[in-house]
């Protein structure tokens, strides 16, 4: 056998070989370790597939980090903000309760007054049941002339007055009141609430408040002037009897020449040197009260009576009621400074005058830095409620 020459190829001879398994494996094995295979081929796949599910749901998680601590700057910040918002809603509610507390104590010390007032009616109260209190300054006004009820003239005359008290109202200490010439304006500052005021010195945060007059009185006055009946005052006292003066009374103005006639009546008071004296003919006292002093001739002398017109006076309509000056503010906690009344109004009156600072055109200013005082309403600049 020559072993020098190159191998010859088993299958070139017709044979086949199978490389031997140096484990000696079989087939079913074989068969067994391929499924295993691809069983754990198949878990590295699912292990692959949800590492990257879990990749994703780390950026996710991640993205969600991000703004959990985005948010939670926020949330600081807000917090910051509103624990600042917190401590000054706090002083400003604490610098508001100081303000009501006075306000409360000065509406208690109004409360007293009216009281004191209520006291003051009460003992006014009569024992007929009327009241009687002094009220303050009236603007009477000549209203019409009654027409007669009756168809036949009686000769009186009948005048309806309307009559109307000025409304007070108490300003205090450290207040002032603003009377504009437009009512928008008033109730324009009315609504703003608070405003700043330079005083010079220091910037003043004043309240702004619109405000109810005291109680006033209004009511119809009827006065009928008699045409038969004339006031006689001044009788001279003579000594001579009560009846003898109303005949020699009746006699003088029986034959006067300034009017009168025939005489119905003679009412006589000794005591108050006055007589009524009551004519037959309606109309006859007409001529008699346009005089003021008239002869009267007894015992060979001339005295001079006095004459006044007969007047019957009652009222109607009366009312009770108050009001409230739309064109008007009240100024309430102006500061006190070192300077004078006066100038201290004339700055009040600069800034609510300057439309910059919402004001307008002031008709009229009051300010009190000291003490109190008492302010009138006429009929005409305010509202009657």
């Amino acid at each position: 056998m020559d072993f020098t020459s190159p191998p010859l190829s088993l299958k070139d001879n017709g044979f086949s070989m199978a490389t031997p398994d140096p484990f000696g494996t079989s087939k079913d094995e074989m068969e067994r370790l391929e499924g295993e295979l691809k069983k754990w081929k198949e878990r590295v796949e699912k292990a692959e597939k949800a590492k990257a599910d879990l990749f994703l749901c780390k950026l996710s998680a991640d993205e969600e980090c991000v703004k959990a601590e985005e948010e939670l700057i926020k949330l600081k910040d807000f917090q910051e903000k509103e624990h600042k918002n917190i401590i000054m809603s706090r002083d400003t509610h604490e610098r508001e309760l100081h303000v009501l507390i006075e306000e409360n104590a000065e509406l208690k010390r109004e409360i007293e007054k009216l009281k004191e007032d209520l006291a003051k009616c009460s003992s006014g109260l009569s024992q007929d049941g009327q009241i009687k209190k002094k009220v303050a300054e009236m603007k009477m006004k000549f209203s019409h002339m009654e027409e007669m009820k009756n168809d036949y003239a009686d000769m009186n005359t009948h005048c309806v007055f309307g009559v109307t008290t000025k409304l007070p109202f108490r300003l205090n200490q450290n207040q002032a009141l603003l009377t504009f010439e437009d009512e928008e304006v008033a109730q324009r500052l009315v609504k703003m609430g608070k405003h700043a005021v330079n005083l010079d010195s220091k910037i003043a945060d004043v309240r702004v408040k619109p405000f109810t007059l005291e109680m006033g009185v209004k009511f119809e006055l009827h006065v009928t002037i008699s045409g038969k009946k004339i006031n006689v005052s001044e009788v001279p006292e003579l000594s001579i009897p009560e009846d003898w003066m109303r005949d020699k009374l009746e006699l003088n103005f029986y034959k006067s020449e300034e009017g009168g006639g025939e005489v119905e009546n003679v009412n006589y008071d000794k005591q108050s040197r006055t007589a009524v004296i009551t004519f037959l003919r309606p109309g006859a006292a007409n001529g008699l009260a346009r005089c003021t002093k008239y002869p009267f001739f007894v015992n060979g002398r001339c005295y001079r009576l006095s004459l006044s017109p007969n007047t019957d006076v009652h009222l109607e309509k009366f009312q009770l009621y108050c009001g409230v000056s739309k064109k008007t503010i009240l100024l309430k906690r102006i500061e006190e400074t070192e300077d004078d009344e006066e100038s201290v109004q004339d700055m009040i009156e600069i800034h609510f005058q300057k439309p910059s600072n919402s004001g307008g055109e002031i008709e009229k200013i009051k300010y009190v830095s000291k003490g109190v005082t008492w302010v009138w309403f006429e009929e005409d600049t305010y509202n009657a409620e």
